[in-house]
């Protein structure tokens, strides 16, 4: 894959980042913005630079990680994943391209000032030659900015210099009589005027020198402009009248013959033009970058990938953006669209810093930006709440607008890219959730591990072998002394529906006096307290709920040969769906012969009583435990990386030995291997049932010709379903 060279110094970064600001935002929105705010459109401008800051410190470091052409949309991308991605490439590339558009039509009523021609066709001509200017180069691009920028800046510092000293502060008087409402709104209309800030992170792949370069020119530009921003409104708003300034569709002509001489009011008019000419220029520049990251990563057509061999610029999708914004000068109607623009900015500005704290979250070994922003989080969460306010003033249609624009990106991500297969890469916010549910898992399994006072249930019947029921309570001898707890043995008779329950009650079996026998000898040789007793109903099942909840119990544990299988599930089954604890199905299960133990996770965070019972065992009988976890196949770099930190932090909770092993398949292969691989398995009810009872097809992979003990676990307190679904999609 070519590269493209890294030929932009600081010098070029800061025109191109000041000339992206200073166009239509200085010339023909202070009139505008007047009528909402008054004097304080001054202020409006401060405040609007103060709410764009933290985008500017967020796409500085984000930029310094990330020094590759594609600026918002590679980091929206890479934070949020590709959905969020395309969103942010197709919405910043139609803004961009558009707000060219607009800076090349709006500095219409400049020329008229000068010449009386035709504004689209000089427009389309202008538009051409900067377009084959961007396909020359970077460099020379970055050259023809720094001569503009210059040319243009001095002419603003003579306007402000010269007009200073005629200012009249009584054309402030009544300040704030717009009331909040009035600034906060023409805050939101000149933010578009800092849009271009940022925009030279997405050259940031052609910046020498990027962890040096960058922050400078992102930061360095934003507070010029700003300063020249609020120096040259205070200097209009002190030298004209609020009416000729408010019904003109060029402010800064009418200031500067306020102020100027006539020569100055002339040169005032070329810096109009060479700064408008300027921001579209800037706007081509960064604008087609979107498109070329958006190719290299998978999310738009290869063409968009193509790097000229003479010239080392992204042709085809500079050509492809010259074209849509000579469609745009041509046939779109400017004004509105233009509101549309600021009210996305404002959205992707908002998203910039959720994206840097998705990386801060994260864990993508990758990110290791040279600058970092201060004062972390607390920019960020003020830029995010501040664009929200914004938008609230924004107005109905531009908010609609956007809604348009996220829409359409959408559709194209999930016809071009999710239909073919996706791309295989997730946002670092998705692997920051993931942490934040990890530990959460983490905290609850800690939790269910050091819980006191456990009560275990242990559920056979007459019909149950001595061997078996051995076997149960042991296992149930094993939770109990971990948790400081104790372990009720109960036997369920079952009698027909004719027969009084107080009379069978009454009479002791041969089946029931050797259970009793059993039982005593068991409780007078164990540490941990045994109760016993039997318990006679004419329903099995519902006896054995009943009786959990009536003694409290914390788990339950059961035979799988329990009950009768029938074409609706066995009696277990049922008592697994009702029971008002966890419920422990045991199969197999021989002390003596337990030396590995595996757990399997069931596509989400290891479920706590699995944990809690893996390690029970394996501490009573010295056994190891290893827990499996699949990721499927060629997982993300921040998925292994959370992964092996949650299960790192999950085998610190126990006391038995641990193993832990991330498959790279799915769920049932990992099962097989864990089958293969230890003594017991323990799974849990889903993954029991699956191929068995959900599909009704093939054998069932956790049991069928296996020479292990398999415990399932059902249980209590499962998540929500939205709650799950979200575990489910991050692990």
């Amino acid at each position: 894959m070519k590269e493209l060279e890294r030929d932009l110094g600081l010098p070029s970064v800061l025109a191109i980042s000041i000339g992206a600001m200073v166009g239509s935002g200085i010339f023909i929105l202070p009139g505008l913005a007047m009528k909402m705010a008054g004097p304080a459109v001054v202020f409006a401008y401060f405040l609007a630079a103060v709410l764009v800051l933290p985008a500017a410190l967020s796409k500085s470091e984000m930029a310094t990680a990330m020094p590759e052409a594609g600026g918002t949309y590679l980091y929206i991308e890479r934070a949020m994943g590709p959905l969020f991605g395309t969103i942010a490439g197709v919405g910043t590339w139609f803004s961009l391209t558009f707000k060219g558009a607009l800076a090349l039509v709006g500095g219409a009523p400049y020329l008229v000032l000068l010449l009386d021609l035709p504004v689209t066709p000089l427009a389309i001509g202008v538009a051409v030659l900067l377009i084959v200017l961007n396909v020359v180069g970077a460099k020379q691009t970055g050259q023809m900015q720094v001569a503009i920028v210059g040319i243009m800046l001095a002419v603003l510092l003579w306007f402000i210099v010269g007009g200073a000293p005629t200012v009249e502060t009584a054309r402030f008087d009544g300040f704030f009589d717009s009331g909040i409402d009035g600034i906060l709104g023409a805050t939101g209309f000149v933010f578009v005027s800092y849009a271009g800030v940022t925009k030279v992170a997405s050259v940031a792949e052609e910046v020498e020198n990027p962890g040096r370069n960058l922050p400078l020119g992102i930061l360095g530009s934003l507070v010029i402009t700003a300063g020249i921003y609020v120096a040259i409104v205070t200097v209009m708003v002190g030298v004209a009248d609020k009416a000729s300034l408010t019904t003109t569709e060029t402010p800064m002509q009418v200031a500067a013959g306020n102020a100027l001489p006539a020569f100055g009011v002339l040169a005032v008019i070329a810096a109009a033009l060479l700064a408008l000419i300027s921001t579209a220029n800037a706007g081509i520049l960064s604008s087609s970058r979107y498109p070329f990251a958006m190719s290299r990563d998978g999310l738009a057509p290869d063409l968009f990938e193509t790097i000229s061999d003479r010239f080392e610029t992204p042709v085809n999708a500079i050509t492809i953006t010259g074209l849509v914004l000579l469609v745009l000068i041509a046939f779109v109607p400017i004004e509105d669209i233009a509101k549309l623009a600021s009210a996305f900015k404002i959205l992707v500005f908002i998203l910039i810093n959720v994206a840097l704290i998705a990386f801060r979250q994260g864990s993508i070994e990758s990110y290791d930006p040279s600058f970092e922003s201060p004062l972390y989080p607390l920019p960020q969460v003020v830029g995010i709440v501040g664009g929200i306010v914004l938008l609230r003033y924004i107005g109905f249609v531009p908010l609609v607008g956007a809604v348009v624009i996220t829409a359409g990106s959408m559709v194209w991500y999930y016809l071009f890219v999710y239909r073919r297969g996706g791309v295989n890469r997730e946002g670092a916010m998705t692997d920051a959730l993931r942490r934040s549910v990890g530990r959460d898992v983490v905290e609850q399994t800690e939790s269910e591990v050091d819980t006191d006072g456990h009560e275990v249930l242990v559920a056979v019947t007459d019909q149950t072998p001595p061997a078996v029921e051995q076997s149960l309570i042991d296992l149930a001898t094993d939770l109990a002394r971990t948790r400081e707890g104790g372990v009720r043995v109960a036997q369920f008779d079952e009698v027909p529906d004719q027969t009084p329950l107080p009379q069978s009650a009454d009479t002791l079996t041969e089946a029931d006096q050797a259970f009793e026998t059993r039982l005593a000898d068991r409780a007078t040789d164990s540490e941990i307290p045994i109760r016993y007793g039997e318990v006679v109903s004419h329903d099995t099942r519902h006896a054995v709920v009943n009786y959990a909840s009536e003694v409290g119990a914390d788990t339950l544990l059961i035979d799988r040969s329990t009950g009768s299988d029938t074409l609706l599930g066995s009696d277990s089954d049922w008592i697994e769906r009702h029971a008002p604890c966890d419920v422990i199905e045991v199969s197999g299960l021989d002390h003596e012969t337990v030396r590995r133990i595996a757990v399997v996770t069931d596509e989400g965070p290891f479920d706590p009583s699995k944990v809690g019972l893996a390690d029970a065992l394996a501490s009573a009988v010295d056994a190891t435990i290893t827990f499996y976890f699949p990721v499927g196949v060629d997982p993300a770099e921040s998925r292994r990386n959370t992964t092996a930190d949650y299960l790192t932090e999950l085998a610190e909770l126990c006391e038995a030995p641990v193993e832990t092993e991330i498959v790279e398949a799915d769920s049932d292969s990992a099962i097989a291997r864990a089958t293969e691989q230890s003594d017991v398995l323990i799974v849990s009810g889903v993954q029991r049932n699956l191929t068995e009872r959900l599909f009704s097809r093939g054998s069932d992979i956790i049991t069928t010709g296996r020479k292990h003990a398999t415990l399932v676990v059902y249980g209590a307190n499962k998540p929500g379903r939205l709650r799950r679904a979200v575990e489910q999609r991050l692990f």
